[in-house]
């Protein structure tokens, strides 16, 4: 069993920078792809950057560019950098892992879940 705990989040002003981090316990997650996705009130969870075992990554048009997703196998933790961060960005941000080593946006193909952290930003 993997547990997966996200950390990082808050309240920001737009234009700031944030960075997540996803710690995991259980199992190494050298062979794991993981990602990150986001929910905000009213809305699907929807996909927002992967990152395959071997560095390959996706994100999701919104982001590209603002957002990097990294990864640290020796500390067994995924990272989201996020900068210039907009008031659309605000949602619950939760960290993801599948047993495959190929990226996947979608939420029914990930077998971990985070239980989330809050971004925020202010106008």
């Amino acid at each position: 069993q993997v547990q997966l705990v996200e950390s990082g989040g808050g309240l920001v002003q737009a234009g700031d920078s944030l960075r997540l981090s996803c710690a995991a316990s259980g199992r190494t997650l050298s062979s794991t792809t993981m990602g990150w996705f986001r929910q905000a009130p009213g809305k699907e969870r929807e996909f927002v950057a992967a990152i395959s075992w071997d560095g390959g990554n996706t994100y999701a048009g919104s982001v590209k560019g603002r957002f990097t997703i990294s990864r640290d196998n020796a500390k067994n933790t995924v990272y989201l950098q996020m900068n210039s961060l907009k008031p659309e960005d605000t949602a619950l941000y939760y960290c993801a892992g599948r047993s495959s080593k190929f990226v996947a946006t979608t939420t029914a193909l990930y077998n971990y879940w985070g239980q989330g952290t809050q971004v925020t930003v202010s106008s």
